[in-house]
């Protein structure tokens, strides 16, 4: 059996209307997934080379768009939760990369700057957050957008946090349960 032969503006569609069904409609899932995270569990927005990794508790998610937009995104929607705050992690390596060897490195990090203002931020080596991120997976839930970004070293890593529940408070209270639980709290 003979085909007739496509055209090539027909190919060009088809080409195009299959590249855009690659990437998937993650804004939706974010706002469904993140009323179910909480503290421990995690969301990364990552660089076209991250890995698709295998660890059954790892969500990964084409976004087909470009690396700040996503993250803008994402922390929107993480402040905009009660229950959850954000532990922004980058890898220490970001701050080395030249922009000859990387072009539009410089660019990047003028953006985070802008997009984190005057948040905090834990750098570490890149190892040091994936060994971070492994054991997380192992009773987690991890939710990893992928981005169309091209500069090594710019995956951005959120292990989310108790939004009402500082790390202060829970100092404060395993003092208190150190010193003698209930009778210390009535004789503050």
């Amino acid at each position: 059996m003979t085909y007739p032969k496509m055209t090539t503006a027909i190919v060009a569609a088809l080409f195009l209307v299959s590249g855009q069904a690659l990437a998937e409609d993650w804004k939706p899932l974010l706002s469904k997934r993140l009323p179910q995270y909480g503290h421990r569990n995690w969301i990364i927005i990552a660089d076209s080379a991250y890995p698709k990794q295998s660890a059954p508790g790892i969500e990964t998610i084409y976004t087909g768009d470009g690396q700040l937009d996503v993250l803008k995104h994402v922390l929107k929607e993480v402040d905009a939760a009660k229950h959850v705050r954000p532990v922004i992690m980058l890898d220490a390596e970001l701050e080395s990369v030249p922009e000859e060897n990387a072009p539009g490195v410089e660019t990047y990090r003028e953006g985070l700057k802008s997009l984190f203002g005057e948040r905090p931020l834990k750098v570490m080596k890149h190892e040091d957050i994936i060994r971070e991120l492994d054991e997380g997976s192992k009773l987690f839930n991890i939710l990893l957008l992928k981005t169309d970004m091209t500069i090594p070293y710019t995956s951005v890593f959120i292990e989310l946090d108790c939004g009402y529940w500082s790390e202060e408070k829970e100092t404060e209270l395993r003092d208190l349960i150190e010193r003698g639980g209930q009778e210390a709290i009535e004789n503050r």
